[in-house]
């Protein structure tokens, strides 16, 4: 499977591609090894008289501080979603693709896993009520598995949305960026001045609309014609404006907390990783082609959805375990955030990444099965992402149950049948496509 194509050095950049991004390819995978390692870490699970309790390992710590300054990967991950989809929207026009396929084939790249893993985590919750667990921690095991999928319902509607904000990024970029960026810093002004948390969730819109903008910067080549100076310059601002707010209460500290709902310290860390990105890319691209860290790239984006997907499953087996083995032996597990805990982090996310990585290499063949002929239907492909992100809505908001896994299987596996088109051929693209250009 083809890597992420870079634009040359030069101003021709934003038209055809034609180099390999090595350098792209191994920052998205070491994104979603990032979100593994940080999910992982969460994770804690102890036997008291009472049963077993799971919980946030983080909450209230001091050390998800500075973990999750290292581990906020998210912003980095979306321009990245940006610079590969803006890449292939380009590349569809040239072959003839209209939009509306372009929208179509993302939805079938991003729902089908989807349907898999949410349909198999449905059937386990309703066998653990079965076997006699009590409810309570299969509810807290739906809910778990839900937080991460808050990234698959944005990414489906900022891919849906990429035609048209790749068509003003083409009239208008500097415009249509800040359009998006005020309205999300306005989204923030609103919350501060109401203090009505809920209105901060009009931002899992423009934050990470804003960010997959930015990402169009990097794949025409703008960002990297301003001179290293400018972009060091950006990059330090951005980092002191960030820790500003963060010193004064505009923002917390804790990276990850500025995820729910998204606040404009996310915008912040992706001008920092951007510039980043942009300064380092030429030795980022050497040491991505030595052996050992292509591998890793290559697995990785192959897996991409699938590795994402299916590694808080793994992560919520491995508590599973550990809460029984506690039981039938009587070993103590240590409290979270102990000596001895910490002692056994190294061996537990070694542990969590080796079976994140056995589960995606059984499963790759759904991710990268080649998706139908798409409808070209504005009205059934508005029907269907709508409904697609409905269907993950409902899992996060109401939590997930048998009967909400059911609901969403269902929602989802309609809005892949309204974004197909019956009796034509298949097309030969993978879901991992959906983030990096065939």
């Amino acid at each position: 499977m083809a890597a992420v194509e870079a634009p040359p050095a030069s101003a021709s950049r934003a038209s055809a591609p034609s180099t390999r991004d090595t350098a792209i390819d191994l920052l998205r995978a070491l994104c979603v090894l990032g979100v593994v390692l940080l999910h992982a870490i969460m994770v804690g699970v102890t036997v008291t008289d009472a049963g077993p309790v799971f919980e946030n390992a983080s909450d209230g710590t001091w050390w998800i501080l500075p973990v999750s300054w290292a581990l906020q990967v998210m912003p980095l991950f979306f321009i990245i979603g940006g610079f590969a989809g803006i890449i292939a929207h380009r590349r569809g026009r040239e072959r003839g693709q209209t939009d509306a396929a372009f929208v179509a084939t993302r939805i079938h790249r991003l729902l089908r896993p989807a349907v898999l893993v949410i349909g198999v985590v449905g059937a386990l919750l309703a066998a653990l009520l079965l076997s006699g667990v009590p409810g309570h921690l299969v509810a807290i095991a739906g809910f778990r598995f839900a937080q991460p999928l808050w990234f698959l319902g944005v990414f489906l509607l900022c891919q849906a949305l990429l035609p048209v904000l790749a068509a003003a990024h083409r009239r208008s970029p500097v415009v249509a960026l800040s359009m998006l960026a005020g309205a999300a810093i306005l989204v923030d002004i609103m919350r501060a001045h109401t203090g009505v948390d809920a209105l901060g969730f009009l931002n899992l819109a423009f934050v990470w609309l804003t960010l997959q903008q930015l990402g169009f910067f990097l794949a025409d080549g703008t960002i990297d014609r301003l001179s290293r100076r400018t972009r060091g310059l950006g990059a330090g601002l951005a980092l002191l404006v960030l820790i500003g707010c963060v010193a004064t209460g505009v923002y917390s500290p804790d990276l990850v907390a500025n995820i729910n709902p998204p606040t404009g310290a996310l915008l912040l860390v992706g001008v920092v990783h951007l510039a980043l990105v942009s300064l380092l890319r030429d030795r980022i691209a050497r040491f991505s082609r030595r052996p050992l860290p292509a591998a890793f790239s290559d697995f990785v984006n192959r897996r991409t959805m699938t590795i994402y997907l299916w590694h808080m499953p793994v992560l919520l087996t491995m508590a599973g375990a550990a809460a029984l083995f506690s039981i039938t032996t009587g070993a103590v597990l240590p409290a979270p955030s102990s000596a001895a805990w910490w002692a056994g982090r190294p061996l537990w996310l070694l542990t969590a990444v080796v079976l994140s990585a056995v589960v995606a290499v059984s499963l790759t063949r759904f991710e990268n099965r080649p998706a139908p002929a798409s409808t070209s239907s504005p009205r059934r492909l508005t029907v269907a992402v709508a409904l697609g992100i409905a269907s993950i809505a409902l899992l996060l908001v109401v939590g997930t149950t048998v009967v909400t896994a059911a609901l969403a299987v269902v929602g989802s596996v309609v809005a892949l049948r309204l974004a197909r088109r019956s009796h034509e051929p298949a097309r030969g693209e993978g879901v991992s496509d959906v983030v990096r250009v065939s």
